[in-house]
């Protein structure tokens, strides 16, 4: 089955979808061996842990879609991949699109940020008129190669103009044929209500630890009305505090033999790598 067709199934049962972010292969592998039903190739992510810059817009669409597509392969879960503002305009939308459906890709997040974009939690953010984002979704929707990848619109538009500036844009993006909605960065419950409440249709939740939006339970969020709470960045901070305690230790002492508590061992890293399959391979096609 699609990838796609899977994430449409998934969306279909009852529940709230809960998508850790994966920026890199590995982190991908992780989520799936977790148990974790879809996975979030996360823009911000990639752009800290591949390239090691903030999420201000430097990272390509061709660089993007390289990092995607090895998520992508290294695991069976459908993967939401975040194309950011589309890199440029309609027709750069349209091609956006057409490469990432192309590469198997289950949903795209487009969003109607202005070039150059930054991270939804950051201050400094603008956005593209209203008129311009629907051309853009029409574009993407033109541009899917499989008509099963779902469309997902997020709106940046509270920080700049309000919520109900937010909502219209929300109402609007659905008519121009988005399937989900994303009303990106709420600061209260209240506004998060609001959202869910009057605007029709699948709605994610984006859990930012340090961001904007109250951080509230899966439980919390699903009787509020979202359908996927993302966890975009936690598997990466996560990484990172382990890797930073772990070199803090090998700087302080001038070993590693008394922090396995700080690392996975050989057992797990081989496991999460499937070494015994490709040793298996290996034994297969050896003349």
């Amino acid at each position: 089955m699609k990838k796609s067709t899977i994430l449409r199934n998934l969306l279909k049962e009852e529940g709230l979808l809960v998508v850790p972010g994966a920026s890199s292969a590995l982190l991908g592998k992780l989520v799936e061996l977790t148990g974790f039903k879809a996975v979030y190739a996360t823009g911000a992510g990639i752009a800290n842990m591949q390239f090691g810059v903030p999420d201000i817009g430097l990272v390509t669409m061709s660089e993007m879609l390289e990092t995607v597509k090895r998520i992508n392969d290294a695991t069976t879960l459908p993967v939401i991949a975040d194309i950011d503002n589309g890199y440029g305009n309609a027709l750069s939308v349209y091609r956006t699109v057409k490469e990432f459906s192309a590469a198997g890709i289950a949903a795209v997040q487009l969003e109607d940020q202005q070039l150059p974009k930054r991270c939804g939690h950051f201050s400094g953010k603008a956005v593209i008129s209203q008129e311009e984002m629907v051309s853009k979704i029409k574009a993407a929707k033109d541009a899917l190669q499989d008509p099963e990848v779902m469309l997902i619109a997020r709106t940046d538009a509270i920080a700049t103009d309000g919520l109900d500036e937010a909502l219209a844009r929300g109402a609007a993006y659905l008519e121009a044929g988005a399937d989900i909605l994303f009303v990106e960065a709420p600061t209260s419950v209240e506004q998060m209500q609001l959202i869910t409440g009057s605007l029709k249709g699948y709605h994610i939740a984006n859990m930012v630890e340090g961001g904007k939006t109250p951080i509230l339970s899966n439980q919390e969020l699903e009787k509020l009305g979202f359908k996927i709470a993302l966890y975009a960045n936690a598997p990466l901070k996560a990484a990172v505090k382990g890797a930073k305690d772990l070199l803090a230790h090998l700087q302080a002492n001038g070993t590693t033999a008394d922090c396995e508590h700080l690392m996975i061992t050989m057992k797990e890293r081989n496991e999460i790598t499937s070494l015994s399959a490709f040793n298996e391979m290996e034994a297969k096609y050896r003349g």
